[in-house]
């Protein structure tokens, strides 16, 4: 390509569109058909963060987009570049991020079934996305890129927010165009408001209810409902739930909270005899309802902002709303209550989990997770693979005033460190934290380049157990012995100082100090913990004999991912 200053093309749209709605980092990594875009970028004031994987870039958009709550551009190429992408994207799927990803496409002259034989040509590129994302759209002149961008941002915004895709041919990003640079776009999604009928009856329901109860999930978190929550349920004098994705939305220490021990029989069966259940952003999935053991015994009331979630797995009066607009109006309608045995019910459901996991010898992970709590600033962010100390993190770990993420939605390995990569990008002045097993590591070990090359304030704790170490639990507890777990890996922490990555090995006594230091210091860092984790055993109590995943009568000790 010339080196000379060149006139503006197709991809000066793309960038001018980001920016007049709002983009300010855009992740990606270059392909050829995509150059037009990237040129552009030179030329614009966004922050590029370029990963070197795909996958990983979506996944540190993905991260962006859950902690900023606004738009988070993806920027890729053609084929082999797109399709990338498509894990990362389904993550972001499950948990709503709305992540912008933008893919080239091969030359007009290609699209359609014309000619033949481009470099990365797929007959449909756009199908392998609609299975994955909420909308996909294509710009196949320059005029209508401005347009196509500001339709897939407000797409991704409207609730339930999630991820599009939009493709953009080759040619067009590189054809020079003369209207006047892109100033102003406007992608407003449109509000989701309850009906006011279902509001009015919701409240009658939980005002004649003598022992109601609410479970919150990732809705509450997304819509920005944490106060609302809380005033809600303290009108009512009803103890609060959250499910793994909902983590952060109600007080861990408040009187009325459940915390989040919902792998747990006495946790679904405290759920199941409230005679008003109150489902907040939450379409209660395998997870939220103990590997669907969960059978609520009195009235369900659910609020849902994606519509396909709504009363899937029980029947419920349903309300199709955004959690912190229906919340809100719940709170002004329902009658309030003085306090009452609420409190008490609540702790006295924790003190029998605590009993529980106290008689199973389990104290090693108890101090490992303590140890990473103690350690992280109160306010920081963390970011979990799909690890025993993760699964532990979903139903233990308090995140205080920051918010604990993890790839629980989609369950795909390899999301810790390139999704704390793109919380770290969205604000370097705190720390931000990883967590993966040995295995996860590996899919993300090359973003190590990228957290040193931008000094992101982001320390990976790689817990190394020599292999998959819950599917080597879940294959020795079915069958005997494990098949394919037990992997070679590398010297991690000679690894992380190859790329210029400080880097210490710890044990679970010093663990609380070296992760300390580790967060405190300025740029990337890693530490690894060499151990071997267990999972809690989950209860018995009288569940259905199928009810859980490997035929236990109250469900697994966790998902079944690695």
């Amino acid at each position: 390509m010339p080196t000379a200053q060149r006139a503006r093309h197709g991809g000066d749209l793309v960038v001018e569109s980001l920016t007049a709605l709002g983009a300010s980092t855009v992740f990606g990594l270059p392909g050829q058909h995509a150059l037009g875009a990237f040129d552009a970028l030179r030329r614009s004031g966004l922050t590029y963060v370029g990963l070197r994987v795909e996958n990983n870039a979506g996944f540190a958009a993905d991260a962006f987009a859950r902690v900023t709550g606004t738009v988070a551009p993806l920027l890729v190429s053609t084929g082999p570049g797109a399709l990338m992408t498509l894990a990362a994207l389904q993550e972001s799927a499950a948990a709503s991020a709305p992540v912008l990803a933008i893919g080239s496409q091969v030359p007009t002259a290609g699209l359609g079934g014309g000619r033949k034989g481009y470099l990365h040509e797929l007959v449909d590129q756009k199908a392998s996305f609609r299975d994955v994302v909420k909308s996909v759209h294509t710009a196949r002149t320059a005029s209508q890129i401005p347009s196509a961008v500001a339709a897939a941002w407000a797409s991704a915004l409207e609730a339930p927010a999630g991820p599009v895709w939009l493709e953009i041919p080759q040619d067009v990003l590189l054809a020079p165009v003369s209207v006047p640079p892109v100033t102003s776009l406007r992608a407003e999604p449109r509000p989701l408001s309850p009906r006011p009928e279902l509001t009015a009856e919701a409240a009658r329901l939980l005002n004649a209810a003598e022992r109601p109860v609410i479970l919150a999930g990732g809705g509450v978190v997304r819509a920005g409902a944490r106060q609302e929550l809380r005033a809600l349920a303290e009108v009512l004098d009803a103890p609060v739930a959250t499910t793994f994705g909902g983590k952060g939305a109600f007080p861990w220490d408040h009187p009325l909270s459940l915390q989040s021990w919902l792998e747990d029989a006495h946790t679904t069966e405290f759920l199941e005899d409230a005679d008003v259940l109150l489902v907040v952003g939450s379409g209660l999935g395998e997870l939220s309802s103990n590997y669907h053991t969960f059978s609520p015994r009195g009235r369900l009331v659910q609020i849902e902002a994606d519509l396909g979630k709504l009363e899937s797995n029980h029947p419920a009066l349903g309300i199709h709303a955004d959690a912190r607009e229906a919340l809100a109006a719940l709170t002004e309608a329902v009658t309030p209550r003085p306090p009452g045995t609420a409190a008490k019910a609540a702790a006295g459901l924790l003190t029998r989990v605590r009993e529980r996991i106290d008689a199973q010898g389990l104290e090693l992970e108890r101090r490992v997770l303590d140890a990473v709590r103690d350690a992280l600033p109160d306010d920081s962010p963390s970011f979990w693979d799909m690890t025993i100390l993760a699964y532990w993190a979903w139903s233990a770990f308090d995140p205080r005033a920051g918010a604990l993420h993890s790839a629980q939605g989609a369950g795909g390995l390899g999301y810790g460190f390139p999704a704390a990569l793109g919380a770290a990008a969205a604000d370097r002045g705190r720390p931000v934290l990883a967590v993966s097993g040995d295995g996860g590591a590996m899919y993300s070990i090359a973003e190590l380049a990228t957290a040193h090359q931008y000094q992101l304030p982001i320390t990976w704790l790689i817990v190394d157990d020599g292999g998959y170490g819950i599917l080597r639990e879940y294959m020795t507890d079915t069958f005997g012995e494990a098949t394919a777990t037990e992997l070679s890996r590398p010297d991690f922490v000679a690894l992380a100082e190859s790329f210029g990555v400080p880097a210490v090995r710890t044990t679970p006594e010093r663990l609380r100090t070296d992760l300390a230091d580790a967060l405190a210091a300025p740029g990337p860092s890693v530490v690894v913990l060499p151990a071997l984790l267990r999972m809690f055993a989950p209860t018995h109590l009288d569940r259905p004999a199928d009810g859980g995943p490997d035929g236990s009568p109250d469900g697994g000790p966790g998902p079944g991912q690695p």
